[in-house]
Parts: structure tokens; sequence; C-alpha cells
């Protein structure tokens, strides 16, 4: 996963803020398990409270609220929590889209960008294993290329499907609930 959540830009973040500046931690709560929200109030509270008008407290209970609600958001998905990234990092051409999908309500510009992205590759790798096997009854190294394309033809579609098949926080390849 990019470090989309972990991120200053990312959404977990921008929901922290708009809590803050609202003065409502309930537009922070989604993003962490209901077993983590006292440990976010604790801190949201805390974070109002050191709010004296000293800019610099302020940013230093600000930036603790904000790791606090990341750190948190992490443990829900089972994963670590690494630090918060600066923002502008960037998460590749997905993400973006992805965000712009919801925000549009449609998912024909996501679908597109995967669905192209898909294609490519499998085209490029399937054209790639069919090179090899015309020549892998030549020799036994023309052989061992083919059989290591092909394998990773295989494998890399089985790995695809996991992932198409996987719950938003799901290792790659662990089925949803109701395809297991």
């Amino acid at each position: 996963m990019p470090p989309h959540c972990d991120s200053m830009d990312g959404p977990v973040v921008l929901a922290a803020k708009r809590a803050l500046a609202s003065h409502d931690p309930k537009l922070v709560l989604p993003y962490v398990e209901a077993d983590g929200e006292p440990e976010v109030l604790a801190a949201f509270e805390l974070t109002l409270a050191a709010h004296d008008g000293n800019r610099a407290a302020n940013e230093l209970a600000e930036i603790h609220f904000y790791e606090t609600v990341v750190r948190v958001h992490r443990a829900g998905e089972g994963a670590p929590y690494t630090g918060l990234k600066p923002a502008g990092l960037g998460f590749g051409p997905v993400v973006p889209v992805a965000e712009r999908a919801i925000e549009a309500g449609s998912p024909d510009e996501l679908v597109d960008l995967l669905t192209d992205k898909v294609r490519h590759e499998l085209r490029e790798r399937f054209e790639h294993v069919m090179a090899l096997k015309s020549h892998a009854d030549e020799n036994v190294a023309h052989a061992r290329e083919y059989v290591e394309a092909m394998l990773g033809l295989e494998v890399w579609s089985h790995m695809l499907y996991g992932c198409a098949s996987a719950g938003p926080h799901d290792e790659h390849g662990a089925p949803h609930q109701h395809e297991a």
C-alpha cells in the first residue's frame, strides 16, 4: 500500500485536521477502530487544551494528534506505524483516480485505468512467453527460459486475481470472506 494513510496530505490526517478545526472529533473517528476511540478522543482533548496561542506549542500538539490518529488507524489495519510521511510524496496514478471516482460517484475512470494497465501487462507478458515457447524445444537453456516466463505469467496472474479478490486491507491473495 502506498504511504497514503501515513502522509500529511492523506485522508486520515486531513480528517484529523478537519476535526481540530471544527472541534468535532466525530470527523476523524470513522478512520479508527472502535477500540481505538478512547485513545484518539484523549489525544483530541489534550490537543485542544494545549492550544494556548503559542504557535509552536499548537503545532506540536497537532502533530501529536495526527501521529496518534494515524498510529491507531494503522493498528486497525494490522499494519505497523512507521511515522508520518510528508505531503506530496505522490501515490502513483491509481490513488488520485480512485479519489476522483469516489468524489464523482462514478468508477469509470478507475475501471479504465486499471483495465488498461492489466490488459497491457498481460499482453506483454503473454507475448514474451509465446516468443520463448517457439524456441523451447531447441535446447535446455531455451526450455528453462520458457518455463521461467510461463510460470512467471501463471504466478503473476494468480497474484493479480488474489489482489482483485482481497478485501481493502487484506494481504494480497486473501479472498473476501464470501469467497473463502
